[in-house]
């Protein structure tokens, strides 16, 4: 998986596609998200030294479809969430 450039379009009604119950759990749906070219608005995310509460991800309406075939896919066990460099030291060996 390679990362994309983030999509920049912001015009257009944003649609909610995740929540979740740990600020962790948001952060990485986000950011697994984002490296697919998808602009992700995070909301509910306290700040602070005790990060608590949910986090919920809002994406472009046009890219709500794409948005939920990532998350299930990564949900289902099928999608493959390491990255490349990663893919490389595993089958030469090397750190």
């Amino acid at each position: 998986m390679t990362a994309r450039e983030p999509a920049t379009d912001t015009e257009g009604r944003l649609v909610q596609v995740l929540t979740t119950s740990s600020i962790p759990e948001g952060l990485l749906a986000k950011s697994l998200l984002e490296a697919e070219g998808i602009l992700v608005v995070t909301k509910g995310e306290s700040e602070g030294p005790y990060r608590i509460g949910p986090v919920y991800l809002w994406v472009p309406e046009q890219y709500e479809v794409q948005a939920r075939v990532i998350l299930a896919e990564v949900t289902a066990g099928s999608r493959d969430t390491r990255s490349d460099s990663m893919e490389t030291e595993e089958t030469t060996g090397q750190s």
